[in-house]
């Protein structure tokens, strides 16, 4: 992945404050040259740095009202088949592998607890997981950001 220079920065902040924002008005907001701010809004896309839109989406907006953390054991010999099963269940939004209790921990939401219920139990169907231990999240204290690194690089 490409590193993000202070110009980037500079460019995301101000899509953060106006996602609307065209590179001509990103240019002459930036006093940058609309063909610099297009070429790098472009390599920041390739590259895997900027990511889609939907990312920005709060999920209670679809009707998701809860969100859980679900640490997964999995089998190390059927660790792709899991992975691949897991990415077929839509209520899990994110997954990382991780070090300590579990291999793996995802991001899921559900409707109710009930629907978190049917989720958790459909993962524990996929061939390769062991088990799973779930936290329902009851409050958000810090909303994921990246103003404040972007700011450093200002």
């Amino acid at each position: 992945m490409t590193p993000i220079d202070a110009l980037d920065a500079r460019i995301l902040l101000a899509l953060d404050d106006d996602p609307d924002a065209t590179t001509l008005g990103l240019s002459r907001e930036l006093g940058a040259a609309r063909n610099t701010v297009h070429a790098r809004l472009r390599r920041l896309e390739e590259s895997g740095a900027l990511r889609a839109p939907s990312r920005r989406l709060d999920p209670r907006a679809l009707g998701y009202e809860l969100l859980a953390f679900v640490t997964l054991s999995i089998s190390q010999a059927s660790r792709e088949d899991a992975v691949a099963g897991l990415a077929r269940i839509p209520e899990i939004v994110e997954m990382h592998a991780i070090s300590g209790e579990g291999d793996l921990i995802a991001r899921v939401v559900a409707r109710d607890t009930q629907h978190l219920y049917t989720v958790t139990s459909a993962m524990l169907t996929i061939d390769g997981i062991a088990r799973s231990s779930t936290t329902i999240v009851l409050a958000e204290e810090l909303p994921s950001r990246m103003g404040p690194l972007l700011r450093s690089l200002v």
